[in-house]
């Protein structure tokens, strides 16, 4: 009996011992060719005061001088940036990238946020003030704005009420009417099941249909994860479990504490609580109608696969949308995340289109 408890005691002891090793939390700089810290590049995690909230991003630039893109995350509550040690963007040698994570959400997590502040129009004003303080500090007349999933619901608005801050908006995994889109996975699940023979899983999704209502079925936001990570069309292609592709690997994140690993998850916990229905508010906005035109060149960036936020709906909101460019961009191996399944594309449009005020790459 002593023994057993010994044996789990000393796994335990080492197990901490290992994640600690894991967590040092600092971003490693850029080197040159010298080995030295390369000149005129940026890696740093801080912390800024943004409308009362002293909220965390990660900048990564190799120089300082090149356009500033922020990027919005997903989820509600997902930061995006730790996925970048596996799946790496490459954005980083463009572009100032700043992976800002929102009120409630990794770094910026907090015990005490005082509830209230946890709705989609605070998302917007953070948004505007983040931009605001990058503008200023990098002597930037505009930047680049980029939304995925949650974070596109959030920005495709921002660039909407404030278009004088951005030089362009690009939607990756874009929002347009999310529970609309649920009734679309729903039937593409039911298919794909019914052409596999996967009986079992079949019958579990025919019980537990989506409503067209808030909050969606228990039986059925139990199934989600699962289902579209097991078709492909949920995170990435080839994930097949958030389990083993999203919560193991963020433990193996070395510029976060192992402090900051547990506030990932929390905060992820805590922006999708029905306190706030951050989610709700999500899935029953329809963008089709709230955002029909913006002033300012658009780009969307949409993985074939994606059923998270069905393809089909999302191609549909960009012919009817109003801008003076437009460039739709099809990933044909990707699901959910082409800036991670397909880095190479994203870059090559960023260069050729997105930057030059183009659209000769799109669909």
């Amino acid at each position: 009996m002593w023994m057993m408890v010994i044996f789990f005691l000393s796994s335990g002891l080492v197990f901490l011992a290992v994640l600690f090793a894991w967590s040092p939390g600092q971003p490693q700089p850029f080197l040159g060719e010298s080995g030295k810290p390369l000149a005129g590049s940026l890696s740093e995690k801080i912390y800024v005061e943004i409308n009362g909230l002293e909220q965390g991003m990660f900048i990564k630039s190799k120089n300082i001088h090149n356009p500033v893109l922020l990027f919005l995350h997903g989820g509600p509550g997902m930061p995006e940036y730790w996925l970048t040690q596996r799946y790496p963007t490459g954005l980083e040698n463009h572009f100032t990238v700043v992976w800002w994570e929102q009120r409630g959400a990794g770094l910026s997590y907090h015990a005490d946020i005082p509830p209230e502040t946890m709705t989609a129009e605070q998302f917007i004003a953070d948004t505007l003030t983040v931009t605001r303080y990058l503008l200023k500090r990098f002597d930037q007349k505009k930047i680049y704005l980029m939304g995925h999933s949650w974070g596109s619901y959030i920005g495709i608005q921002v660039a909407a009420q404030a278009p004088e801050l951005f030089h362009a908006y690009i939607g990756i995994g874009q929002v347009s009417y999310q529970i609309q889109s649920e009734q679309l996975a729903y039937q593409y699940a039911l298919a794909q099941y019914k052409n596999n023979g996967n009986l079992r899983m079949l019958r579990r999704l025919e019980a537990a249909p989506p409503s067209l209502t808030v909050p969606l079925p228990a039986a059925y936001e139990a199934l989600r994860d699962e289902y579209m990570h097991s078709l492909g069309i949920g995170t990435t292609r080839e994930m097949t479990s958030v389990v083993t592709g999203i919560f193991l690997p963020s433990w193996q994140f070395r510029e976060y504490t192992l402090a900051e690993k547990v506030n990932l998850w929390r905060g992820k916990v805590y922006s999708r609580s029905r306190e706030f229905s951050l989610w709700d508010t999500m899935l029953t906005a329809d963008l089709t109608e709230r955002v029909k035109e913006l002033a300012i060149p658009v780009y969307f960036f949409h993985g074939k696969y994606d059923f998270t936020c069905a393809y089909p709906l999302v191609r549909a909101y960009f012919d009817a949308l109003q801008a003076p460019l437009k460039g739709f961009y099809t990933f044909e191996t990707s699901a959910h995340s082409p800036i991670f399944e397909e880095p190479e594309k994203v870059i090559n449009i960023m260069l050729e289109d997105v930057l030059k005020a183009s659209n000769l790459l799109a669909d």
